[in-house]
């Protein structure tokens, strides 16, 4: 049997890898268009690669996907978070679970997933061709015949193919997809951080706020998690889920909206209220400036202050019902005005994809081609930031390897 696998990187080499060791007499041959293999790897998680969450239970591990997630359940429960660990671990490559839940390399290097990569196709004698961009796939006897973009390579003939070549940021990157008769869920950007040109608050660029709430104005967007704020705007965990979670919704609104941010992590607002008559009560006499309310950075507070007029050296005692009414609604409901979107660091990442009413989940085969499978974000499947777009696509190269 001959089996080609279309894109060098991890879901193409993750489904070449299964399928060589499923069919050991097989012919395995990976086609990567540019002239580098798992160059995402290579700069994903700042060069350090986060290879999966440590999430174990799979029902939480679904949440983590805006598109595929409930889909992916029966898929997640064949080859899970602790699947993809214990087969990198028992490869020589140790792994490290960090607080957030990220898993690393020991060795916090993205080469040592490579290396454990390039040693298992060289083992397994898996053949690799750079250059080579497949522009046509045909049905010919029973067989599939790949054509490439170059003049000078042949036509090639296979009886399985596994196309994982990731997301593309435009739908006429995925044209010769559709003309198998594939739906086409149209790619837009997810993961991506929220300029904020005309607003102040960039000034705080660098401020870390632990728990936040987000939420888009307008709809029924919210989030959790950590807030940065940047040079352009705001970032972190939060932000990114949002973008995530929204990524059709703000394609739509031309990345042209308002954030309402709770700073505080608290929805009832009674709550913060007390909290506020409490710091009034007991520190009357000292200034606004010195006494945070749950512990917010001092800049932060300092520009929420000046935000609501207030002096620096007003007495928490001055502030007054109506003072105290101002900071609760600026504590929990602080609006922004979104003018665009930043691609966040190296981590592209679309939304859209081939349509997965045409895929068998079972098996990550075609409904529309036989012998043809898919494997990864080439996919309508994505996620949030922590590992779990890798998970995804070891999950369904897994799966796609057993060419069911």
């Amino acid at each position: 049997m001959n089996i080609a696998v279309i894109g060098g990187g991890a879901a193409g080499f993750f489904s070449a890898i299964h399928a060589k060791k499923n069919y050991p007499e097989a012919e395995v041959t990976i086609f990567e268009k540019s002239k580098k293999v798992l160059s995402k790897v290579k700069i994903s998680g700042g060069g350090r690669c986060n290879v999966t969450n440590g999430c174990t239970k799979v029902s939480e591990l679904c949440k983590a996907y805006p598109r595929g997630g409930k889909k992916l359940k029966k898929a997640f429960h064949r080859f899970n978070t602790t699947d993809t660990m214990d087969w990198f671990e028992s490869r020589g490559v140790p792994l490290v679970t960090q607080e957030d839940n990220c898993v690393f390399p020991v060795s916090q290097d993205s080469q040592s997933i490579i290396d454990c990569f390039l040693k298992e196709i060289k083992q397994l004698k898996i053949k690799v061709v750079l250059s080579a961009g497949v522009k046509k796939m045909a049905r010919k006897n029973d067989r599939w015949e790949l054509s490439f973009l170059k003049e000078n390579q042949h036509k090639r003939h296979f009886d399985k193919v596994i196309v994982a070549t990731g997301g593309s940021p435009q739908k006429r990157g995925l044209e010769w997809l559709e003309a198998l008769g594939h739906q086409i869920e149209t790619p837009v950007p997810s993961l991506f951080t929220f300029n904020m040109p005309s607003e102040k608050v960039r000034e705080l660029m660098g401020v870390v706020v632990k728990e936040t709430q987000v939420s888009i104005q307008g709809t029924k967007l919210k989030s959790d998690g950590p807030l940065l704020i940047t040079h352009w705007g705001m970032s972190g965990p939060a932000i990114l889920k949002l973008s995530a979670f929204g990524a059709r919704i703000l394609s739509e609104r031309g990345y042209s909206f308002k954030v309402q941010v709770n700073w505080v992590n608290e929805k009832n607002t009674e709550l913060v209220m007390e909290e506020l008559r409490k710091l009034e009560h007991l520190h009357g006499k000292k200034q606004l400036s010195n006494i945070r309310p749950y512990f917010l950075p001092q800049r932060l507070w300092l520009y929420l202050l000046e935000k609501n007029d207030f002096s620096e050296t007003k007495r928490w005692g001055e502030v007054g019902k109506k003072g105290l009414n101002r900071l609760m609604n600026t504590l929990t409901n602080d609006t922004y005005e979104v003018k665009g979107k930043t691609t966040f660091k190296e981590e592209f990442v679309t939304c859209g994809g081939v349509s997965l009413q045409d895929i068998d989940l079972n098996t990550m085969q075609s409904k529309v081609c036989e012998g043809l499978y898919f494997a990864g974000e080439v996919m309508d499947i994505d996620a949030i930031t922590g590992g779990y777009n890798f998970q995804g696509a070891w999950t369904t190269a897994f799966i796609a390897g057993k060419l069911g």
